[in-house]
């Protein structure tokens, strides 16, 4: 009597699931940074300084990391399973994307709510650090404040959603292609961030001659609409899975209080954490920043309304930016794909389409003479590059070596943001090469960090806790992320004088600042390697024996 098969043994319905799951995150990534990219008009067209930005920005982890709403999540999916977690983490972000497109709306201007929100929650900000962690503070416009709580319940549920996806993959693909499901859906969801680079602006300035900030939100949110009916559509997929197998739902060891005892103690995990919070602030807050830093260290050109690279479409029928956006897609799927083909004429056909795609869609970028074009090469090499790291690092090792060099990396790029950058501005062509150039190179540094640290943690703590370290360690990494951005909006304030334009910001001091997260992670990284050398903690050999 032959064995009834499942969906989870039929490969199309199990990437189905994969696709239903990772266009959920994909969406959701959009939504992160979907103000990142019109910081200037934020700044225009709602009175959000440098300080209000950054603060509404970091409200995103502030229920995670201060109400440890990010422990309860755990417990969420633990108890409730994967199905329910994950329609009740779509249906938390999309409440909060509807705030904060209410938050910055014509429609909140002049109400009630909105002079309640002008007079009230009026914290203290000039505290010594805490006040960069408060969400709120006296000077902040009303829309910035409501737009922090809609941002909070969004985080609450982007980031419930994220250990959710982890979940349903391993189900799905357990004993299967999961190294390569997973590495799948987070290229899919680090392309998001371009995604929001590009047409973030375009809703924003869609109609011409006007500003319409709220367009971009709105787009964000129909996303979130669409992640929902993913997770919905996986409810039933999954459910029906479990019918055929008669299980229950599989579950990880819950996180334990008493587990802390065990992981604190150890000198390793710290290590890892400490770099993890030092690494992530240093890229994911910059990311909220990036194109306002381009408009202001870059000398732009932006192209004529009236022709094609200025978005006109009387020559052809499609928008410059759905083109470039296609060629931008031709790139990630092209350079993903090589590192999977055995066949050597395949792989080399595939990785020189990605390259001479790079260099049209770069071109392109720089005829638009747009900043968030530039910056939204951002994951392309991460994309390209991530699975020849982690396969690096399964086969050959040198997970300390590799945590080094991504945070040199991160040292340069920012340090070149800070000094080389700005020396080229009167030059539109170097200073714009320069930017494409350490803007790739961040993302191989993005790519090698990650790559040879979530897989060093099993080797630090008893692999009955690995669960609870990991849960630590996020964590503790939300501070940073909570913590950053606010505090670049403020280095920002401090270093410019009041009333400064948003293209003339100077963001010197901030990119220190962040130069210095990469050198205390560098030095962090050396430490490690030399304590791994000493305990025997096998980072430096192959995870594959």
């Amino acid at each position: 009597m032959t064995e009834k098969l499942t969906l989870r043994d039929n490969a199309a319905m199990r990437w189905i699931a994969l696709l239903l799951l990772a266009l959920a995150m994909f969406c959701s990534y959009i939504f992160m940074d979907i103000l990142s990219p019109i910081k200037d008009f934020m700044q225009t067209e709602r009175g959000w300084d440098s300080a209000a930005f950054g603060r509404m920005q970091g409200a995103e982890v502030f229920l995670n990391v201060y109400v440890f709403f990010l422990i309860f999540a755990g417990i969420i999916l633990d108890k409730m399973g994967v199905r329910f977690t994950a329609v009740l983490s779509g249906a938390v972000m999309l409440l909060g994307g509807c705030i904060k497109y209410y938050a910055v709306s014509d429609a909140f201007i002049g109400t009630n709510i909105e002079n309640w929100f002008a007079t009230h929650l009026n914290w203290n900000g000039e505290l010594p650090v805490i006040g960069a962690i408060l969400p709120f503070a006296s000077g902040m416009p009303a829309s910035a404040k409501l737009a922090a709580i809609g941002f909070m319940f969004f985080g609450c549920g982007c980031e419930m959603a994220g250990i959710t996806v982890s979940r349903g993959i391993v189900k799905w693909f357990k004993g299967r292609e999961t190294a390569l499901a997973m590495g799948s859906e987070m290229a899919l969801a680090r392309l998001g961030v371009a995604t929001c680079m590009i047409f973030s602006p375009y809703f924003a300035t869609k109609t011409v001659g006007e500003i319409h900030v709220d367009n971009s939100v709105k787009f964000g949110v129909v996303l979130l609409c669409i992640a929902l009916i993913m997770f919905i559509t996986y409810f039933f997929m999954d459910r029906k899975l479990d019918g055929q197998t008669g299980e229950a739902e599989e579950k990880d060891d819950p996180f334990k209080i008493s587990d802390l005892g065990k992981i604190f103690s150890s000198l390793g995990f710290w290590l890892v954490a400490l770099l993890c919070v030092l690494y992530y602030s240093a890229i994911f807050p910059f990311q909220k920043y990036a194109v306002n830093m381009l408009q202001c260290n870059l000398t732009l050109n932006p192209a004529d309304t009236s022709t094609y690279w200025g978005g006109s479409v009387e020559t052809f029928k499609i928008p410059v930016t759905i083109v470039q956006y296609i060629i931008m897609l031709i790139v990630a799927v092209c350079s993903f794909a090589s590192n999977f083909s055995k066949k050597i004429g395949l792989k080399t056909g595939l990785m020189a389409v990605a390259v001479v795609a790079l260099v049209v869609y770069c071109y392109m970028g720089y005829m638009r003479g747009t900043a968030e074009t530039i910056f939204a090469v951002f994951p392309l090499l991460a994309v390209a590059i991530t699975p020849i790291l982690g396969n690096y690092v399964d086969k050959k090792g040198k997970a300390a070596s590799m945590l080094m060099l991504g945070s040199i990396l991160l040292v340069i790029c920012h340090l070149t943001f800070a000094f080389i950058l700005p020396a080229f501005k009167g030059n539109a062509v170097g200073g714009t090469v320069v930017a494409y150039v350490t803007i790739l190179v961040l993302g191989a540094s993005f790519s090698l960090v990650p790559a040879a640290l979530w897989p060093s943690v099993p080797k630090l703590v008893d692999e009955k806790i690995i669960g609870s370290a990991y849960a630590a360690i996020f964590w503790i990494q939300n501070i940073g992320l909570g913590l950053f951005p606010a505090l670049i909006g403020i280095v920002l304030s401090k270093t410019n004088a009041e009333g400064t334009a948003a293209h003339e910001l100077d963001y010197t001091w901030a990119l220190i600042m962040l130069a210095a997260l990469g050198i205390a992670a560098l030095l962090i990284s050396v430490y490690l390697k030399a304590v791994d050398k000493k305990k025997g903690y096998g980072l430096e050999e192959p995870n594959i024996k």
